[in-house]
């Protein structure tokens, strides 16, 4: 069973100042060495989980494309990135139609243990539709999609992500607690890095 990693590292990064993606990590974290770009961190995390990252950038980004590339994930440019995040969810997802699952992830949450992206893939490979991490009770990344939500993640458009699928369908969600504080840490701004806090929601 094919379960595919999507990583959504196509923002500007506005909030931050630019280049978000491209910041340093601050300390090493699950194996993934300080210094290197959070973006890279976050792909290198999941292609320890799933071994099949496709990750979504905006044109002309090519110093993110490269460090992307150089953990072995499939780099593809979604040319209408500036739409939002379901436009680039949309075409990470067509670029792989012929999975069974996706993992869809932020390249802005660099912290997420790779057990806890393979217990989502274990989800979905164990026959949830949609399945979640939650730390402490609140609910984290990534989300996983089975391929019966292939359709709808293609329709995605502008900068919803998969929050709409999500609600549409919160009954059938299976969360899996986790002890990982990861799954709900995000970088908006650079002084998250420095804190270490944040959160993120599908």
């Amino acid at each position: 069973m094919r379960i595919a990693g999507i990583l959504l590292a196509a923002g500007s990064g506005v909030r931050f100042g630019g280049g978000k993606l491209m910041a340093p990590l601050p300390a090493a974290a699950h194996g993934v060495s300080a210094g290197t770009p959070i973006g890279a961190a976050a792909a290198m995390h999941m292609m320890a989980a799933l071994n099949d990252v496709i990750a979504v950038v905006r044109p002309r980004d090519p110093a993110l494309s490269q460090a992307l590339e150089a953990t072995g994930a499939r780099v593809v440019v979604c040319e209408s990135a500036s739409e939002g995040m379901g436009a680039s969810l949309a075409c990470a997802v067509g670029a792989a139609t012929d999975a069974d699952g996706w993992i869809v992830a932020l390249g802005d949450m660099p912290w997420i243990a790779p057990p806890t992206i393979a217990a989502v893939a274990d989800a979905i490979k164990g026959g949830a539709e949609i399945a979640a991490p939650a730390y402490r009770g609140q609910r984290g990344h990534p989300v996983g999609f089975a391929r019966a939500y292939g359709r709808a993640l293609c329709a995605l458009t502008g900068d919803e992500g998969a929050r709409t699928i999500v609600a549409a369908r919160r009954w059938v969600l299976q969360t899996i607690e986790v002890d990982d504080p990861g799954c709900v840490r995000d970088v908006d701004l650079p002084a998250d890095l420095r804190r270490g806090q944040g959160h993120g929601s599908a």
